[in-house]
């Protein structure tokens, strides 16, 4: 930076006291184009195509079936609570059995283990179910992580 004073004197030039900015802004300006040239060449990622999100409304058929897993890991058949596996998996495959086969809603807590909504999961495959969706809230703007 750069300052220019001229002569004291009323007679003369007055005197410029002025701060001469216009290197600054010139270093600057070029920091900025390096900075805007190099960082698409520093990222260095694999070339992947990432699925793009989609909010659906749900279409709420009475054929429809919900599963919902709460966080102590209970799971139930639309409100009733499952007490026995294995009736689960038998109303499972009753239900893949039939034409057309009804679409299972799996709606998990978000303070349940993922191995319990895992397990509905392993069940449905196993029993032979082909329409599976998640319930989700949509998110308004709040992250809650919970441990």
């Amino acid at each position: 930076m750069a300052m220019s004073v001229g002569p004291a004197d009323e007679d003369e030039a007055s005197a410029i006291s002025e701060i001469n900015t216009t290197p600054l802004v010139d270093i600057m300006l070029v920091l900025l184009i390096i900075f805007l040239i190099t960082v698409p060449v520093i990222q260095k990622m694999a070339n992947v195509e990432i699925p793009k999100a989609v909010n659906q409304p749900t279409q709420t058929k009475p054929e429809n079936i919900t599963i919902s897993v709460d966080a102590k890991g209970q799971v139930y058949w639309n409100a009733s609570a499952v007490t026995d596996r294995q009736v689960f998996f038998q109303k499972i495959v009753a239900e893949a059995r039939k034409t057309p086969q009804p679409e299972f809603h799996i709606r998990g807590d978000v303070a349940a283990r993922w191995e319990g909504v895992g397990r509905v999961i392993n069940n449905l495959q196993r029993g032979g179910i082909v329409k599976v969706a998640f319930i989700t809230e949509p998110d308004r703007g709040s992250i809650r992580v919970t441990r």
